[in-house]
């Protein structure tokens, strides 16, 4: 079979030069299980190379549009889907966040799109491409801010600008994301009210489902008796315990208790709290012994927790501690003062609207249906061998890396992973302007990060070829996203 001709955008020496030092590549940065505790199952590459994999999945079934989980996800024997497990290993990046578009940060690569551009640039050249983008960005920060002053956002417009990334010299991402999520309506005056409804919703929902059990009890034993004239008399003695309602004795087995209910949650709570403190441990946003970091891992888990209560099909899941970060860190962040005091409310609703688009690569009894993560990885699968199938044939014919080693992790945990914190910002920017929704744009940004390391990976055998693409070298994202740009444009 005659093999597609590459590309010839393909064919620059951008994406053709020759790979980084071996020195740049970490060799700490590894992947690292979820919870140590965990029962784990690994596929042996060679005896310097191991997949490890463990399961990240709650299971459940589809019933009327609903997900219920019957137990605790599993590995599965092949040709089951491969669990990645979330990165813990040393950060790419310990600088603090800054504004991944602002005119300070550099976009250094290690990898092919980059090392070459950056040794044949000369200092005047570099400056000169500074210049522009930061030019680019203060005007695109204009466009933006115009665009939010109307009374009617054109979403239109808006989608368009924050695809090319969103400077946040202004603090204008957080808005933005909320549009793009819609959270906030299009019409500008409806803005308060929306907001008021919400934020007050999920008061609500923290005061009925964070509260202990051993609370409704103590309000229980307060009494009220009313003497001869009328006037209200608390009793604040103990609540007989002839007189104590069966759902909400602490012993009770009954599938409405309180309590039966609290201790079910247990598990799921205890493992909440492990992967919150394990949240981005590079960023003393959210780790460390600070009373800021700490009210920050506070956040992470009331919004967790509460969005396990309310979605008994999927509960909480490894990995979506990942994807609740970075909406937290921008809503926290908002320069406004109420919206950054309301940042866990408004990231609760993101989160559940983000969700809803990937829940069912989060049910472990969907993985082969049409809906399920694993045919999510069948259709990168396909969409590189439409692209490169020279690359295609080479990594899963020749080497036999199964896309469901690295794919599983970049499409669950939607890249978070992969880059550091700035750079996943400003993917996400990318991600959420898809009118379409953010998987056929991130399809093809995992189809980029494959083609852009195509020399790399022709040159690897299964060994290599498994480690680069489980430990993604450092990337100009500013190429990743042109590349993922153009296979849009080619696909259409």
């Amino acid at each position: 079979m005659v093999n597609k001709r590459v590309p010839d955008w393909l064919n620059s020496s951008l994406w053709s030069s020759p790979g980084p030092q071996p020195s740049v590549q970490s060799p700490s940065s590894s992947p690292t299980p979820l919870n140590e505790d965990d029962n784990r199952s690994t596929r042996s590459a060679t005896k310097s190379s191991t997949v490890t994999v463990n399961a990240v999945k709650a299971g459940g079934s589809a019933n009327d549009g609903e997900l219920t989980v019957e137990r605790p996800g599993s590995m599965t024997a092949a040709p089951a889907v491969v669990r990645a497990e979330t990165r813990h290993g040393p950060p790419r990046a310990k600088a603090e966040i800054r504004d991944p578009l602002s005119s300070s940060s550099n976009y250094h690569s290690d990898d092919e799109n980059g090392s070459s551009a950056s040794s044949t640039m000369t200092s005047a050249s570099a400056a000169a491409a500074a210049a522009i983008s930061s030019a680019e960005d203060i005007s695109r920060q204009a466009q933006l801010c115009q665009e939010l002053s109307r009374k009617i956002i054109n979403m239109g417009e808006v989608r368009r600008l924050a695809s090319q990334g969103i400077p946040d010299g202004a603090g204008i991402r957080a808005t933005v994301w909320k549009l793009l999520l819609g959270y906030l309506p299009t019409e500008k005056a409806l803005w308060p009210t929306e907001l008021v409804k919400k934020r007050s919703q999920y008061k609500h929902f923290k005061e009925e489902l964070l509260v202990n059990p051993s609370e409704i009890t103590r309000k229980l034993e307060k009494s009220v008796i009313l003497d001869d004239e009328g006037t209200v008399i608390e009793d604040k003695g103990a609540l007989p315990r002839s007189e104590i309602p069966q759902g909400e004795h602490p012993l009770s087995l009954g599938k409405n208790s309180i309590w039966n209910q609290f201790f079910q949650d247990t598990e799921i709570i205890e493992q909440i709290d492990r992967d919150v403190k394990r949240t981005h441990p590079d960023l003393h946003f959210f780790s460390g012994d600070t009373p800021f970091a700490k009210s920050n891992q506070d956040s992470l888990r009331n919004i967790l927790i509460i969005f396990a209560k309310l979605n008994p099909g999927i509960r909480y899941v490894q990995g979506m501690n990942e994807v609740l970060a970075p909406l937290f860190y921008v809503f926290r962040n908002d320069p406004n003062e109420e919206n950054a005091a309301s940042a866990e409310a408004d990231t609760f609703f993101c989160f559940v609207e983000l969700l809803s688009g990937f829940r069912d690569h989060f049910c472990q009894q969907l993985d082969n249906s049409v809906v399920g993560i694993r045919s999510t990885i069948t259709k990168l699968s396909q969409f590189l061998k439409e692209h490169d199938e020279e690359l295609w044939r080479h990594l899963e014919m020749t080497t036999k890396v199964n896309p469901q080693f690295y794919a599983f992790r970049w499409i669950t945990l939607l890249l978070t992973q992969e880059f550091n914190f700035p750079d996943s910002l400003l993917i996400w920017d990318t991600l959420l302007s898809d009118p379409e929704g953010p998987l056929e744009t991130l399809l093809r940004v995992c189809c980029a990060m494959l083609i852009i390391v195509r020399r790399r990976l022709l040159a690897g055998d299964f060994t290599s070829n498994l480690k680069l693409l489980q430990n993604y070298p450092s990337t100009n994202i500013s190429h990743l996203l042109y590349v993922a740009n153009k296979l849009r444009v080619k696909s259409v």
